[in-house]
C-alpha cells in the first residue's frame, strides 16, 4: 500500500440506535485511500449497519462520517445524499433485479448516473470483460449460477467507477472452494483499480484472503485492528463465535 496516501473513510465516535438498543457506540474508525479493509464479528455486532452509515442509508445518532475531508453525515443527518457519495454497493443477497439482463442492470446504473448511451456501452462492457462474465451479459439472473450472480453484482457495483466499494457477506451462499477462488479475483481486481473498499464477512478464512487490514467488532464496539500478516501469525486473537448477543 502506499502510505502517501491520506485517510479517505472516517467514522469518528459514531453511535446509532434502534430504539433502546444501541447498535454502535462511539465507534471510530479511518481507511486509507485504495485500502481493503475487513470488519469482521459474529451477527449482531453492527457490522452491516456500519455499511449503511458510510452509504447513507441509514443516519447516525451522534459523531460524525466524512469522505475524503468532507463531512457527509453528523448527528442524525445525511449533509451528502447517498447517490452522491459515489459509492457501489454489493449487497449480502446481491439483489440483482430479476427483469433486467447483466447488461441491463449496468445500463440502468450509469443511466441513472447520467452517463451517454455510446459510453454506457464502453464502460459495460470493460467491466464486463474485468469482472469475467461478458458471455452472460444478455442473461437474467435466474439464469447464473451463484458465481456468476455474484461476479453480475460485482459489475454493477464497480461500472459507475465509484469512490468507495462496500460488500456486505457477498460470498456466503457460496461454497467454499468457489469463495475462495472468488476472493483471490475480487482483490486482484481492488489492487487493479485502487478502488477504497470494505468488506464485511464472520469468516475469518475470508478476511484473510481478501483483506490488508481485518477489524474485529463486538457489540457495536471494535474490538482490535490488526494487519493481515499480523492477524495470521497472531496466535491470541479471540474466536468471534459469541462475541455478540
Amino acid at each position: 500500500m502506499d502510505d502517501q496516501k491520506g485517510t479517505f473513510i472516517q467514522l469518528r465516535a459514531v453511535t446509532k440506535r434502534y430504539g433502546e438498543r444501541i447498535v454502535l457506540d462511539r465507534l471510530s474508525l479511518d481507511v486509507t485511500e485504495g485500502e481493503i479493509v475487513a470488519l469482521l464479528g459474529a451477527s449482531g455486532c453492527g457490522k452491516t449497519t456500519t455499511l449503511r452509515l458510510i452509504a447513507g442509508l441509514e443516519t447516525p445518532d451522534e459523531g460524525e462520517i466524512l469522505m475524503a475531508d468532507e463531512c457527509v453525515a453528523a448527528n442524525g443527518r445525511n449533509l451528502i445524499s447517498p447517490n452522491a457519495r459515489g459509492i457501489g454497493f454489493v449487497f449480502q443477497d446481491l439483489a440483482l433485479w430479476p427483469h433486467l439482463t447483466v447488461a441491463g442492470q449496468l445500463d440502468f446504473v450509469l443511466a441513472s448516473a447520467g452517463v451517454s448511451k455510446r459510453e454506457r456501452a464502453e464502460r459495460r462492457d470493460e467491466i464486463l470483460r474485468l469482472v469475467q462474465i461478458a458471455q452472460f451479459a444478455s442473461k437474467y439472473p435466474h439464469q447464473l449460477s451463484g458465481g456468476e450472480q455474484q461476479r453480475a453484482a460485482l459489475a454493477r457495483a464497480l461500472v459507475a467507477r465509484p469512490r468507495l466499494l462496500l460488500l456486505d457477506e457477498p460470498m456466503s451462499s457460496l461454497d467454499a472452494d468457489l469463495e475462495i477462488d472468488l476472493l483471490k479475483e475480487l482483490g486482484a481486481l481492488q489492487q487493479s483499480l485502487r478502488v477504497t473498499t470494505i468488506y464485511i464477512t464472520h469468516d475469518r478464512a475470508e478476511a484473510q484472503v481478501i483483506a490488508r487490514r481485518v477489524v474485529t467488532m463486538r457489540n457495536g464496539h471494535i474490538l482490535q485492528t490488526i494487519s493481515n500478516d499480523e492477524y495470521i501469525q497472531d496466535s491470541s486473537k479471540p474466536d468471534i463465535k459469541g462475541l455478540c448477543s
